[in-house]
């Protein structure tokens, strides 16, 4: 049994555990204050060409995006697509933080500038909510990626509207890998106020590392980052995982594997006559399948039954990983066309 079911499934790369043993036995300091995570930290800012960013290493995706909710106030709120992680799968965790999300319709799992602006224009006193950011992925739950024009076009309205933009970034470097992609980490850098950049679903055992942009969110962030259960005392661990992923391209190299094993999928099934529910160029594919060839596919795969698309089909999704191999991908694509045939 072969699981496409997410780009978590394995451990770290062998580069990062590699190198998480060679510096086992090494004593640093506690809770991020180490040399790894400087070294790291000093690598990202050279990546994204901006050396004025606060750079912080946070244990998992859940966390980093309830810490980037707690810089609003308490009356303040965020505004997000419907589809968007924090609505849909994090347990209301931003909820439980006090801060309301203001979900809006979205396109293929993208927000809109104009969306922003209408949600802005319905909250007009002190008795609703104060819209204060916008929270967007890339790539998002759809596996599709913003432009860079679609990016600057919520740039402008954040802008017009006092806003923070905030940019869950867990699947970020596939993103930058995906085909028609016209950002770069130095553009997302440019035009978002906060950030993070994910390891745990691309080649780290855990771990995000969080960048923050605006001066106005960057005091005291490690008095939210403790409050909130998210200081390892051995931070290190991030520190020494992105300082291997961030060298030689292979934070990049791990998530163009996981794009080319999912594309290589594709292909193959609109080769043999299947449609996709969402055109992603990303690690995540969602097809729409018969329900016998899903049940047939499921006796060998695991994968995610996204939705039914109708009383006999269904839409499945299917993720690919910095260790996906080929020889996966190629049985998968062999049993479809032995099927279709």
């Amino acid at each position: 049994m072969y699981s496409f079911a997410s780009d978590y499934l394995e451990g770290a790369c062998p580069e990062v555990l590699e190198e998480l043993v060679r510096t086992n036995t090494l004593q640093t300091p506690g809770y991020g204050l180490d040399l790894f995570c400087d070294a790291a930290a000093d690598k990202i800012r050279s990546v994204i060409e901006k050396e004025d960013v606060d750079v912080h290493f946070i244990t998992g995706g859940t966390p980093a995006n309830v810490l980037a909710m707690c810089l609003l106030r308490p009356y303040e709120a965020v505004i997000c697509v419907d589809s968007g992680h924090i609505n849909v799968h994090e347990t209301g965790a931003v909820e439980a933080t006090g801060h309301k999300i203001l979900a809006v319709p979205g396109t293929d799992g993208k927000i809109s500038a104009q969306a922003i602006r209408s949600i802005c224009l319905q909250h007009t006193d002190e008795h609703m909510v104060h819209p204060k950011m916008v929270f967007l992925s890339e790539a998002t739950e759809y596996g599709t990626i913003y432009t860079k024009k679609e990016l600057e076009e919520i740039r402008k309205a954040c802008d017009e509207n006092g806003l923070y933009l905030y940019l869950d970034g867990a699947r970020i470097a596939n993103a930058m890998c995906a085909e028609g992609n016209d950002l770069t980490l130095s553009e997302i850098a440019r035009l978002t106020d906060i950030f993070y950049i994910g390891g745990t679903k691309n080649g780290a055992l855990l771990g995000e590392a969080m960048v923050i942009c605006h001066p106005d969110l960057k005091p005291n962030f490690r008095f939210l980052i403790k409050q909130h259960c998210s200081m390892l005392a051995k931070g290190r661990i991030i520190g020494v995982q992105f300082n291997k992923l961030f060298e030689n391209d292979l934070y990049l190299k791990n998530a163009e594997n996981a794009n080319r094993m999912a594309q290589t999928i594709k292909k193959a099934l609109l080769k043999n006559g299947y449609e996709m529910f969402i055109d992603s160029p990303t690690n995540q594919i969602f097809p729409i399948l018969d329900d016998a060839l899903v049940e047939e596919l499921r006796k060998d795969y695991e994968f995610l039954t996204w939705s039914k698309y109708d009383d006999t089909h269904t839409v499945i999704r299917l993720v690919c990983s910095w260790a996906t191999n080929k020889e996966a991908v190629q049985g998968f694509c062999e049993k479809i066309e032995r099927y279709t045939r």
